[in-house]
């Protein structure tokens, strides 16, 4: 991301800006972290809560500078291992899809120049992580209440 040209009378928005701008990446980075270093399947739904909260902070912020900054291309990667497709990953497949195609239009907006298209695509990969957050919280939830079976012995 490169600054506008701008009059010096608007250097105090522009700090602002940008102090928005490290937090909201800095905590893009660990939502994405937190994904990253995650033990099997504790916190899923949470992690997913979050990375939602993540990007919805992410796409707020490049709307609200895309008048003053420009976007700069690069690319943006791939998710964490546990986010990615043929991982077991749990909940339903059709919110793994919308989610899957989040993260792809999200790829392609951040190697092309429009910052409001970055911020939709995150805007985006913010509902669809939402989505499963939840999906995956009831699922949770009504596995926890179902009744256990004890194991027979074989004494």
């Amino acid at each position: 991301m490169s600054k506008r040209g701008k009059p010096s009378s608007a250097v105090d928005d522009d700090d602002q800006a940008l102090a928005e701008l490290r937090a909201s990446r800095n905590g893009w980075v660990a939502a994405i972290e937190a994904h990253r270093m995650a033990p099997p399947d504790a916190g899923f739904g949470t992690r997913l809560a979050r990375l939602a909260v993540a990007a919805g902070e992410q796409a707020r912020v490049y709307r609200a500078a895309a008048s003053d900054f420009e976007w700069v291309p690069g690319s943006g990667g791939q998710p964490p291992y546990e986010l990615q497709p043929d991982t077991g990953r749990r909940g339903p497949v059709r919110l793994w899809q919308r989610f899957d195609a989040a993260v792809a239009r999200l790829g392609a907006a951040t190697e092309g120049k429009d910052m409001i298209e970055v911020a939709d695509a995150y805007e985006d990969l913010a509902a669809a992580a939402a989505g499963l957050s939840e999906a995956i919280e009831r699922e949770d939830a009504a596995n926890s209440q179902r009744p256990r079976t004890r194991a027979r012995s074989s004494a």
